[in-house]
This record gives C-alpha cells, sequence and structure tokens, in this order.
C-alpha cells in the first residue's frame, strides 16, 4: 500500500510498528518527518508536509499506542 501525507492514520500504524518501544510525544517534528519520508511504503513529496500533518500523525500514533 502507498502511503501519502493525507494518510495519517495508517502512517501512524506503519510508525507503531516500526518503532513499538518509542513514545511518539518524544518526537521531534524534524525526526518525525524523517521517519515517515523514510518509510518503506510511503511515496509522497517530503516537502508537502507541514506542521498540522506532522501533529495529525503523532496524535494518531498516540491514539495506537494506547
Amino acid at each position: 500500500m502507498v502511503l501519502k501525507w493525507i494518510d495519517t492514520q495508517d502512517i501512524a500504524i506503519a510508525l507503531y510498528e516500526k518503532f513499538p518501544d518509542i513514545d511518539p510525544k518524544s518526537i521531534s517534528f524534524p525526526d518525525l518527518h524523517r521517519w515517515v519520508c523514510e518509510l518503506e511504503d510511503f511515496e509522497d513529496e517530503p516537502k508537502r508536509s507541514g506542521e498540522k500533518i506532522l501533529e495529525a500523525i503523532q496524535q494518531a500514533w498516540i491514539e495506537e499506542r494506547d
């Protein structure tokens, strides 16, 4: 499945599966951006993200952990 920035829930699940021991609240947005771009199925323009998208991914990841 190809992931784009709008797929915040699917990205959060992929991050949770790749980094199960990481607390998403402790991740900086630059690191989160890099990790998303490095996901195997991620195929979108890195510059298309913004703070709101990263916040949505982070929140979805927090909810996935809980």
